[in-house]
């Protein structure tokens, strides 16, 4: 036990200092997802067997199931008082057992975003996320990255 919460104790604080949007979960309707990602935590939490409604950090996004591997994204990202929409779309996929892969695509006039990753189930409750962000147009070193996070659900 003691392994297993100094490595989410690492995990949580080498996620905390990188940057991507939060990763694609898969949850169960009422159930709750708490990770961190970049400086702050996001929060999602799955409304009905369709609706998944998420916040981070400049994000307030609905992820709306169109089939069991297919979701249509809508959202507000806030930067300075300057809301912009965006939408998008994002495909998950079993990789193995215990191993979920994700990718997403979200938009707006201003800026675009992919994000390919996977959840690795260390526990029925706590995920670890792997992935690879870019971002356009160029934020400097911010554009094209990797990163780990850890997702806890209840």
């Amino acid at each position: 036990m003691k392994k297993i919460a100094l490595t989410v104790v690492s995990l949580l604080a080498f996620g905390a200092s990188t940057g991507f949007a939060a990763p694609i979960n898969n949850l169960v309707q009422g159930q709750t997802a708490i990770g961190v990602i970049d400086d702050s935590f996001y929060l999602q939490h799955k409304m009905s067997d369709n609706l998944t409604l998420g916040l981070q950090k400049n994000d307030i996004y609905g992820q709306v199931n169109v089939n069991n591997n297919i979701r249509a994204i809508i959202g507000s990202r806030d930067y300075n008082s300057n809301s912009r929409i965006y939408i998008g779309a994002a495909v998950t996929s079993p990789l193995a057992p215990s191993l979920d892969g994700y990718a997403s695509l979200v938009g707006a006039t201003n800026f675009k975003e992919l994000q390919v990753g996977a959840n690795y189930n260390l526990t029925n409750n706590l995920d670890v996320n792997v992935n690879y962000r870019s971002f356009m147009p160029d934020e400097g070193s911010n554009s094209n990255r990797t990163g780990l996070g850890a997702t806890l659900k209840f």
